[in-house]
């Protein structure tokens, strides 16, 4: 029989790092915290005397997991999966550290490497998870995803291919980010479409998710036109700097109350992404005490 109180605390060793691999391969908060209390679950009912890395075990758990819930949503969807909403940000304080939600974007994970891992398979997007984020050796992959390592690597080199084609790098330096941003906001406050348009990508990509369909704008004219929408944003709620999905990001209220969560991806001092979620019922059950004090 276990010491249960023994195996609680190595599990708890573990859940940080369960809950960003869970995060990375499904993109939300929530359905990683049930990947997560699973992984517990049967870690409670398994005899664990001969699992030598008890980590290793939980993780391959976990993914396992996962792969069910992806492969769930696919049944549910139909090919391809649904990408019709944002994933769930991940918001900190630009000047109160973290250490569990910094553990959850090590990588810098922003919502558009989300929105695009969304559009993979359930196998692809495991494998590329597993493996370039968290350095999971093909041979461990493969029984995951029930394949041979060869096909777990190609799956992975697929999945690679179509995020460096749809992702850009962001500026690691985040005060510079947040220099780009600040200019962005006094360019909208001043309905300045030539600023605007001077600061941003030639492709840049808008998301906006306020519940139903998301609305997608590509390139820096179009994005540019909607500077009266940014006007009225910048002018009318109140802006809160944040660190979304470790990018330079923006909690803005209204009358107090969330009204929009926008992360800004920045790529040589242009903006080529902008995300942004303004759904109130999703708004409503994130934790932004850290931002909003």
């Amino acid at each position: 029989m276990h010491d249960e109180q023994l195996l609680a605390d190595r599990f708890e060793e573990h859940r940080t790092h369960l809950r960003a691999v869970g995060y990375r391969i499904l993109g939300s908060l929530t359905e990683a915290d049930d990947a997560v209390q699973e992984a517990w679950l049967r870690l409670a009912r398994t005899d664990t005397t001969d699992v030598g890395n008890i980590g290793g075990w939980l993780t391959t758990v976990v993914g396992r997991i996962c792969l069910d819930m992806l492969r769930t949503r696919t049944t549910r969807h139909e090919e391809p999966l649904d990408t019709d909403h944002l994933p769930d940000p991940v918001i900190v304080s630009e000047t109160t550290p973290d250490p569990e939600h910094e553990a959850l974007l090590a990588d810098s994970v922003g919502l558009a490497l989300l929105v695009v891992l969304d559009s993979l398979s359930p196998a692809e997007r495991l494998a590329f998870v597993l493996h370039d984020m968290f350095a999971m050796p093909y041979d461990q992959i493969a029984p995951i995803v029930d394949r041979t390592p060869q096909t777990a690597k190609k799956l992975a080199s697929q999945a690679r291919r179509r995020v460096q084609g749809a992702t850009s790098t962001p500026d690691p330096d985040l005060p510079r980010q947040r220099r780009v941003v600040d200019a962005f906001l006094t360019a909208a406050r001043g309905g300045d479409f030539d600023e605007l348009l001077r600061l941003l990508d030639p492709d840049v990509m808008l998301r906006a998710d306020a519940g139903e369909a998301m609305r997608v704008i590509r390139g820096a004219t179009a994005v540019a036109g909607q500077a009266e929408t940014f006007r009225r944003m910048a002018t009318v709620c109140t802006t809160h700097p944040a660190v979304v999905n470790g990018h330079a990001g923006l909690v803005n209220t209204l009358d107090g109350n969330p009204f929009s969560i926008i992360e800004f991806t920045v790529t040589g001092a242009r903006i080529t992404a902008i995300d942004i979620l303004s759904d109130r019922e999703r708004l409503a059950d994130l934790d932004l005490a850290a931002v909003l004090g």
